[in-house]
């Protein structure tokens, strides 16, 4: 189970950098963005308030340190925490406004923009449609962590074991007589190996053809000793 935890620190890098990114623009688009003319009111730079702190900064926060959770850690059940704070992150960046306003908080001030599409533009990049994103790529890492490879189920220290039903080729020539088993012959035209105390022939095991010929010069010697006799 402990072989599974660990993930590959690579995993989870797209989608970690996405998100401290992401993280980033939403944190400092209220404080910076009228160095662009693109943010709220006040049009102001790095005008702080309390309301900011909650809609901006906070999800903000919550978004870069998932991030970077999931993009340094190699361990899965913390990668999937920092997702998760990726995920909250975005969906308070999404829905926080509406929200706040249950206890009195008017939120990060009116748009820049005076026409419609630079007002809607200002909202979705700032609050709305930058949280979606955000739980976009938070998903997406949740995904790529709650799979478990092939490779990790497998013990970095343990060895792979051969199948037991893996067969080996004879080999003949410099390695022969390491390689050839009982009853086996080491080279072709020599006597074969010689058989384990106790070892039998299998049934429909074929003959070699060298145990054949020690057999022959047995008898032809057996024969010439008793003729000398």
């Amino acid at each position: 189970m402990t072989g599974t935890m660990r993930v590959p620190r690579t995993r989870g890098g797209f989608s970690g950098i996405l998100l401290v990114l992401l993280g980033l623009w939403g944190g400092l688009l209220p404080f910076a963005g009228p160095y662009f003319d693109f943010g709220f009111a006040p049009d102001d730079t790095w005008v702080y308030n309390t309301d900011r702190l909650q809609l901006s900064i906070a999800p903000a926060a919550a978004a870069v340190l998932g991030g970077l959770i999931v993009l340094f850690s190699a361990h899965r059940a913390i990668a999937m925490l920092g997702a998760w704070l990726g995920v909250l992150g975005g969906a308070w960046f999404a829905v926080g406004g509406p929200l706040a306003t249950l206890w009195d908080v008017p939120g990060v001030g009116a748009p820049l923009g005076t026409g419609e599409g630079r007002h809607l533009a200002e909202q979705l990049s700032g609050l709305a449609g930058l949280g979606v994103v955000i739980v976009f790529f938070a998903a997406l890492a949740l995904g790529r962590f709650a799979v478990v490879g092939v490779r990790e189920t497998v013990p970095p220290d343990e060895p792979q074991r051969e199948s037991a039903g893996t067969t080996q080729p004879l080999v003949f020539g410099r390695y022969a007589r390491e390689n050839a088993g009982p009853g086996q012959p080491v080279e072709p035209g020599r006597p074969p190996a010689p058989r384990p105390p106790g070892d039998q022939r299998v049934a429909g095991e074929q003959r070699v053809a060298g145990e054949q010929r020690v057999a022959g010069e047995q008898r032809v010697a057996g024969e010439q000793g008793r003729v000398e006799r």
